[in-house]
C-alpha cells in the first residue's frame, strides 16, 4: 500500500540522478548490486549490535534508492526480464538479512518473553516475506493472477524500521514485537489471499468450466462447420 503511493515520489527526485547515471556509463544492474550488498552489510553490522537508532534511518535511505534501478533501466532503454528477476531475487535477500539481523537484536537486546516472542515474529516474517512475492511469481509462471494483497515489500520495511527505531529511542519491546506480529500476520493473510485466487482461476471448478467451454465449441464446429465453397 506504502509503496504503491511513494512511487511517484521516488520517480520524482530519481529521475535526475539517474541521467546522471545513465551519462557516467553505470548500468541498471550494478545498482541493484550495489544496493543490496549495502543493504545486507548495514543491517548485519548495525542491528544485532545495538545500533538501533543508526541503523534504521540508514536502511530507510538505502531502501530509498531501491528504485533508482528500474528508473535508470527505463531512461536507458535496458529493462529486460532478467532485471526484473535479478531485482526481485536480490530483494529477497535484502529483506531476509534485514529480518535476520532485528531477529538477532531481539535475541541479544531485549529480554524475556518479549524477546523471544519479536525473535519468533521476527523470522516469520522472514519466512512469510518470501512467500508473498513467491506465490504471485509463480501464479504468473501458471497463467493466473495473484497481485493483490494487504501489505507490499515497502509496508513491511517502514514498519519494522519505524518499530525498531522506537524501541531504540526507549520504548519498550514490545512495540518491535507487536509490529512485527502484525507484519507476519498481514503476510499469512496476503499468502492466503494470493492461493485463494489461483484456486479460483485454476483449481478444480475452473478447470471444469474451461473444459465444459471447450467442449462447447467443439461441438459448435461440428455442427455448424465452416463452409469451403466458391463465392463469386
Amino acid at each position: 500500500m506504502l509503496g504503491q503511493h511513494g512511487r511517484g515520489f521516488t520517480r520524482a527526485i530519481f529521475t535526475a540522478p539517474a541521467r546522471a547515471l545513465a551519462r557516467l556509463g553505470v548500468s541498471p544492474d550494478a545498482i541493484t548490486w550495489t544496493g543490496t550488498a549495502v543493504t545486507c552489510a548495514l543491517a548485519l553490522t548495525l542491528i544485532p549490535t545495538g545500533h538501533a537508532v543508526l541503523a534504521p534511518p540508514l536502511l530507510g535511505i538505502v531502501t530509498l534508492f531501491d528504485s533508482l534501478d528500474g528508473i535508470l533501466a527505463r531512461l536507458t532503454g535496458k529493462v529486460s526480464a532478467w532485471g526484473a528477476f535479478l531485482d526481485s531475487t536480490l530483494d529477497r535477500v535484502s529483506d531476509g538479512a534485514i529480518f535476520a539481523a532485528i531477529a538477532l537484536y531481539a535475541l541479544w537486546h531485549m529480554d524475556g518473553a518479549v524477546g523471544t516472542w519479536a525473535v519468533v515474529a521476527a523470522l516469520a516474517c522472514t519466512v512469510l516475506g518470501s512467500v508473498v512475492p513467491y506465490a504471485r511469481a509463480r501464479a504468473e509462471a501458471i497463467g493466473a493472477s495473484a497481485s493483490m494483497g494487504l501489505t507490499e515489500r515497502t509496508d513491511r520495511l517502514i514498519i519494522s524500521l519505524v518499530a525498531l527505531f522506537l524501541v531504540g529511542l526507549g520504548a519498550p519491546g514490545w512495540v518491535l514485537a507487536g509490529a512485527l506480529s502484525v507484519l507476519a500476520v498481514l503476510a499469512a493473510v496476503t499468502v492466503g489471499q494470493r492461493m485463494a485466487a489461483v484456486y479460483r482461476q485454476v483449481g478444480p471448478a475452473a478447470s471444469a468450466t474451461a473444459a465444459q467451454s471447450r467442449a462447447g465449441e467443439e461441438a459448435s464446429a461440428v455442427c455448424h462447420p465452416t463452409g469451403g465453397g466458391a463465392t463469386n
